[in-house]
């Protein structure tokens, strides 16, 4: 199928700015912040459980020769796909909080087992936690701007299930 792949803004010519819409940009233009997506992540119960479950995953299509990184399939093909691939990853919400993401590297044209159209998400193997953030529940994926996004963990300390997180939030709480 169609594959669209990560392209470094450092490589772009002039002519092919991400910023043509605002006008162009001058060759010397410093990297914008790249869009993320976020998508619920149903059935599991914290990173770990992630983790198995795309390493599972990943040994079973090596077994049939098949790329072992990771990926998501979705109905929806994001429009923003070039701005999602200029450094975005998917936020994934884990019990009604964010606290992990992982860096987006392609997107593919698929068909189900019934031919229907779908988009392949191609995803980094590296789960990268990040500072907890409550969300509500919602259907499909949806875009996630910069400036919304959490901040990853500095790694200094052991991380936190978001249940054991908001457990201590409340139980502190005045």
């Amino acid at each position: 199928g169609a594959w669209l792949q990560a392209v470094s803004l450092r490589t772009r010519t002039h002519s092919q700015s991400p910023l043509k819409a605002c006008g162009p940009a001058p060759r010397h233009y410093v990297r914008a912040m790249a869009l993320h997506m976020i998508k619920l992540c149903v059935g599991v119960e914290n990173v770990e459980d992630l983790s198995d479950w795309q390493v599972k995953r990943a040994k079973e299509r090596a077994k049939k020769g098949k790329p072992a990184n990771p990926f998501h399939d979705t109905r929806m093909t994001p429009k923003r796909a070039e701005e999602m691939l200029a450094g975005g990853s998917i936020y994934w919400v884990i019990k009604n909080h964010i606290i992990v993401r992982q860096k987006l590297i392609g997107f593919e044209a698929v068909k189900d087992k019934e031919g229907k159209a779908m988009c392949r998400v191609h995803l980094d193997p590296e789960l990268i936690r990040t500072k907890s953030r409550k969300k509500r529940p919602f259907q499909g994926w949806r875009y996630l701007e910069p400036g919304d996004a959490p901040p990853d963990l500095d790694g200094k300390g052991p991380a936190l299930s978001a249940d054991l997180e908001q457990a201590l939030k409340e139980a502190l709480a005045w």
